[in-house]
């Protein structure tokens, strides 16, 4: 697939890795030709240097025949001209942009249309962030919470900890102790180390587990790996700008919140809308203010500013003066690798952002991507089309589909109806299949085997 994509930055430069490495046709466009001098060093892709909106420059990338327009500059308005511009000229099939104004996203749907502003899909990141941490808060002691089929199911990550019921034990122990709970492990990472499970894998202290299970299920599944966290109360959002607005306001009305920002006039402002959150006016990286706000008690701290730096510092300085969990905001992917046990969990604007494009770019029918531990695996939900002549899969039995190595099938959707993964269940056209693929170089085999072909016979 020829795709353009316009903006070199973190998220333009990343998105541009994966699509390169799944063999696609990838230019991109930016004003800076260092950064895109540094991609072509060790990506297989074309780059233009010039303003991402001019016509000039995305003929000069080859708009004219491309199949899909990727905006992910700094800039909303570049980003909306440029897919205008796209529109306009050259009919591209489909145009993809990124929008952080609240100011444009609350008028999305009377904005963004063929007949006035011509986007096919609208990234909105600030919202994809705002909600991955709300249900970080939502599940306490969980990892990482990625909803599937309208959040009916849900694949959850959790550290397995010592006293945890099936700890050194088989996972075919889960079924014994809760025989009323169906649920599948889809991964164990033990060291870094990609585990696809068997019933007889023996779960370990300090295995990050991924599991998957009905929304109403996954607690009783957590506390088989660890003791279940006490659901949160109290929360403190360092960073007052739109992620730590859009959170407050999402949670204030079940949680206790304070809101600390050091701008007097956002404050001001954050107080007239926000009407159940305390804002308070100040610096979490002063220890002073941390403790006259009653540190100790907070169940959550999370780290919300545009400074990697201050996001650290703040959420350690939390931690060692009794915060209980702090979930930090993290965009230099370097920083998050580095970081240590005061951080509980290093949230990726970038990840968040990318595993929602991918959903709008990869082939067949694929409408949710979670990417996982910084993108070195994926979470997938295909949609099961075709018959028993045309597909690979449907009619099939699980354990009859030649699923590629390191790929696992963790639960299928049919309806209201959530049915794990179990080696005699059988695919019907319209399921929706989730998967998760430890080796991303396997995502085109696995788009391929989804495919529906002219007549394919077992």
């Amino acid at each position: 697939m020829k795709i353009i994509i316009l903006g070199a930055g973190q998220v333009g430069g990343t998105l541009a890795e994966h699509l390169a490495d799944e063999k696609n046709d990838i230019t991109v466009v930016d004003t800076n030709s260092d950064k895109l001098r540094a991609l072509q060093d060790h990506l297989d892709i074309g780059t233009v240097t010039g303003e991402a909106s001019h016509p000039d420059t995305l003929e000069s990338a080859g708009l004219a025949d491309a199949e899909m327009l990727i905006a992910v500059t700094n800039s909303d308005e570049i980003n909306m001209v440029a897919c205008q511009v796209a529109h306009t000229l050259y009919r591209t099939p489909r145009t993809i942009s990124r929008v952080r104004a609240t100011a444009y996203l609350d008028r999305q749907e009377s904005l963004f249309s063929r007949e006035h502003i011509p986007i096919d899909v609208i990234i909105g990141p600030e919202q994809l962030i705002t909600d991955s941490i709300r249900q970080l808060i939502i599940n306490p002691g969980a990892l990482q919470v990625m909803d599937f089929a309208g959040g009916s199911v849900q694949l959850v990550a959790v550290r397995a900890v010592h006293g945890g019921p099936i700890v050194g034990q088989e996972l075919a122990a889960i079924r014994k102790h809760m025989p009323d709970v169906d649920t599948r492990v889809a991964a164990i990472f033990r060291q870094d180390r990609a585990i696809i499970p068997e019933g007889d894998t023996v779960v370990q202290a300090d295995d990050e587990v991924f599991f998957i299970a009905a929304r109403k299920h996954i607690r009783q599944v957590m506390a088989e790996l660890r003791r279940v966290d006490k659901p949160y109360r109290r929360v403190m959002i360092a960073g007052g700008g739109n992620i730590g607005e859009r959170l407050a306001a999402g949670i204030e009305k079940d949680y206790a919140v304070k809101l600390i920002e050091n701008s007097y006039a956002r404050c001001r402002d954050l107080s007239e809308r926000l009407k159940h959150t305390l804002v308070i006016d100040g610096s979490a990286s002063q220890p002073q203010l941390l403790k006259e706000e009653s540190i100790e008690s907070v169940d959550v701290f999370c780290a919300l500013t545009n400074n990697d730096e201050s996001n650290i510092m703040m959420s350690m300085l939390a931690k060692r003066l009794g915060a209980r969990k702090v979930i930090t905001l993290i965009t230099n992917k370097a920083y998050a690798e580095l970081v240590g046990d005061e951080i509980d969990i290093a949230i990726s604007p970038q990840e968040i952002t990318i595993s929602s494009l991918l959903a709008h770019v990869r082939k067949g029918e694929v409408s949710n991507i979670h990417s996982l531990r910084r993108g070195a695996a994926e979470a997938l939900e295909l949609t099961a089309l075709g018959d028993a002549y045309s597909s690979r899969v449907v009619g099939r039995k699980l354990e009859d589909i030649a699923l590629p190595e390191g790929v696992t099938i963790g639960a299928i959707v049919r309806g209201d109806q959530v049915l794990i993964a179990h080696r005699h269940v059988v695919v019907e056209t319209g399921d929706h299949v989730i998967l998760f693929v430890v080796d991303k170089t396997r995502i085109p085999a696995v788009e391929k085997l989804f495919a529906v072909g002219l007549g394919f016979f077992s």
